[in-house]
C-alpha cells in the first residue's frame, strides 16, 4: 500500500474518538427525551414511584429506568435479589408499566451511554500511558 493512502494510528484513534463523542451527544438527547416521556410518567403513577431506585444526583432515577429496560431479564432479576437490590428499579415493574416505544428508547439510550462511556474511559487510559504521539 501506498504510504500516502493509509491511515495513521492517530487519524484512526481520531476518528473513533469524533464517532464516540456523537454517541454521547446522542445519549444527552436521548437522555432528556427518556426522562420526559417516560420517567415522568412512571414517577405520575403511584404503583411505580416508590419502585424506580435509590437517586444519588438529579436524574439518577432516569439512568436506572433506562438501565432496568435495557438489560436482559436474568440479569435485572439476578440484581433484584441480591443485597443491594434496593439501589436499582424494579425491572418487572417498571416494564409493566412501559410501553414497547419506552422499552425501546430506554435501549438505545443506555446502550449508547455504554459505549460512549466506554469509549472515552479507554481513550483516556491510552493517552495516559503513551499511546497517542505528541503531534502527528
Amino acid at each position: 500500500m501506498d504510504a500516502g493512502q493509509t491511515m495513521t494510528r492517530y487519524q484512526i484513534m481520531m476518528s473513533l474518538s469524533l464517532i464516540a463523542i456523537a454517541a454521547l451527544m446522542l445519549q444527552v438527547i436521548l437522555f432528556v427525551i427518556f426522562g420526559l416521556v417516560t420517567v415522568r410518567k412512571l414517577r405520575k403513577n403511584p404503583a411505580t414511584r416508590n419502585h424506580l431506585g435509590v437517586q444519588f444526583v438529579p436524574g439518577w432515577v432516569i439512568l436506572n429506568v433506562s438501565i432496568a429496560l435495557a438489560r436482559p431479564r436474568r440479569w435485572a432479576q439476578r440484581v433484584e435479589n441480591s443485597p443491594l437490590g434496593w439501589l436499582v428499579a424494579n425491572s418487572q415493574l417498571v416494564r409493566a408499566h412501559t410501553t414497547r416505544l419506552d422499552r425501546m428508547l430506554a435501549r438505545v439510550h443506555f446502550w449508547s451511554y455504554a459505549f460512549a462511556m466506554i469509549w472515552l474511559l479507554g481513550w483516556l487510559a491510552y493517552g495516559k500511558l503513551g499511546g497517542f504521539p505528541a503531534h502527528p
